[in-house]
């Protein structure tokens, strides 16, 4: 998806997600220019930055869903945080530092899943050769003709047709449910190298990596019984490791970060301070200062390195209900030059949301209870009295945009979902008549708030 236009990006981002086409364009747009950029030669491709966009609209219109499914579309390493999660330098709680370092985080993750996937037959073939070694020696069979004292031409011959004789049985899945004695590494390699440095300041780096180094040296291979699926499971993934270049995966994982990386930063209305000398508000002012740096462009350290955020792309998002975009830093509104946006939802848009995209929920309910044998039809005028309903429960209440839908839905369907395991082969229709049925005792506002999230 790196080379498809932003009309294409449109396009399939309509596929789960109704409406809201000026936030889809302005998204599109943005990862297009950075895919333009990296085009360029020097000097000039560093000279153009990611055009950072804000996001404005009510609870529930798409804003999170549209950045993560585009995030997705295009593999770009992608973070989504709440605004209200950072405090301060000085106060107790997470500096806003820790978004580059989770983002770095989990895009090494990303790329090590990706390596393994490459080197996956090469690591399969490997552990089979061992895994056939170990069922030769808990038979009493040397595992191979080498360091063995097989004098004899038949003696010889005979092991390497029983090492045939086990391979063809692993092969046809024979021996699954067999246990078999294996050798591992310990479990600490890996997420130990990872881990160790989590969280910690630079004071603390040279004593803690000391003692990952004395317990990784300490490590010693352990055995365990398991069965053939699961060993063989357990010895891929450890010729795999073997075969993955750690190194290589930071330095391709670290440089999508910089190059490609999405930083979603939601509730970030929530940082906006009314003078609070105390409480929840007391250092949203603080957490804005420390986001300048990092969203203009700063060098942060994570335990892989230094990571640059000059060309991250960040989205923020906000309902501003509390207060105005221009109540934000003008330092912090000057570094979101695009803003977006969001309509509110309809009940038109609604009957939309519930069948158009391909993750529409009438799709998904249709799909869970079809795992139980139990068929569900959902009429046209079915639809439109959920999307009603909904519609009128955000008007009374409180307005929660299209996750309304899932409170209804369940409603609705509470029976149905609850008398499915003993109703194999049973169709249901599900029309404007059900629905009211099943909704009839939410009478007022109070009593609906109670029942439906």
């Amino acid at each position: 998806m790196s080379d498809s236009t932003p009309t294409q990006t449109v396009k399939q981002l309509d596929r789960y997600i109704v409406g809201q086409i000026d936030a889809k364009r302005a998204l599109a747009l943005a990862l297009r220019e950075r895919e333009r950029r990296l085009k360029l030669e020097e000097p000039m491709r560093s000279e153009i930055g990611p055009k950072n966009i804000l996001l404005i609209g009510p609870t529930g219109v798409g804003k999170t869903e549209i950045v993560r499914r585009l995030a997705k579309l295009v593999e770009a390493p992608f973070l989504k945080v709440e605004a209200t999660r950072f405090t301060e330098v000085g106060y107790v709680g997470h500096d806003v530092e820790s978004i580059i370092r989770d983002l770095a985080d989990s895009c090494i993750n990303q790329v090590h899943q990706e390596r393994m996937s490459e080197v996956q037959d090469e690591a399969q073939a490997a552990a089979t050769e061992r895994l056939v070694g170990y069922l030769l020696k808990q038979s009493g069979e040397p595992s191979s003709e080498e360091g063995t004292d097989l004098k004899t031409v038949q003696q010889r011959t005979r092991v390497r047709r029983k090492r045939t004789s086990v391979a063809r049985a692993l092969k046809n899945h024979e021996l699954e449910e067999s246990v078999v004695e294996i050798e591992v590494e310990s479990d600490e390699g890996f997420s130990s190298m990872l881990e160790f440095v989590s969280g910690m300041g630079s004071d603390e780096v040279s004593e803690q990596f000391n003692e990952f180094m004395s317990n990784l040296s300490a490590s010693r291979q352990k055995v365990k019984r398991v069965p053939v699926r699961e060993a063989r499971r357990i010895l891929t993934q450890e010729e795999a490791n073997k075969l993955v270049d750690f190194d290589r995966v930071v330095d391709d994982a670290i440089g999508r970060v910089e190059e490609s990386g999405v930083v979603f930063i939601d509730e970030i209305d929530k940082l906006i301070t009314r003078g609070a000398e105390y409480g929840a508000d007391v250092s949203g002012e603080g957490v804005q200062r420390d986001l300048l740096p990092i969203v203009e462009g700063a060098s942060v350290a994570t335990r892989y390195g230094m990571v640059k955020t000059d060309h991250i792309l960040f989205v923020g998002a906000g309902a501003f209900t509390r207060g105005r975009p221009a109540d934000l830093l003008p330092e912090l509104q000057g570094r979101f030059p695009l803003r977006v946006e969001f309509e509110s939802l309809g009940e038109d848009d609604f009957v939309r949301i519930l069948t158009e995209p391909d993750n529409a929920l009438v799709k998904q309910y249709a799909a869970l209870m079809g795992t139980e044998d139990v068929s569900i039809e959902f009429t046209e005028d079915g639809v439109r009295e959920i999307a009603r309903m909904a519609y009128t429960l955000n008007e009374q209440t409180e307005n929660l945009g299209a996750r309304r839908l899932y409170g209804v839905m369940e409603k609705v369907l509470e029976e149905i979902s609850f008398d499915a395991p003993q109703q194999p082969g049973k169709r249901w229709i599900v029309d404007a008549a059900y629905v009211r049925e099943r909704m009839r005792r939410i009478h007022t506002s109070d009593e609906v708030s109670r029942f439906i999230l």
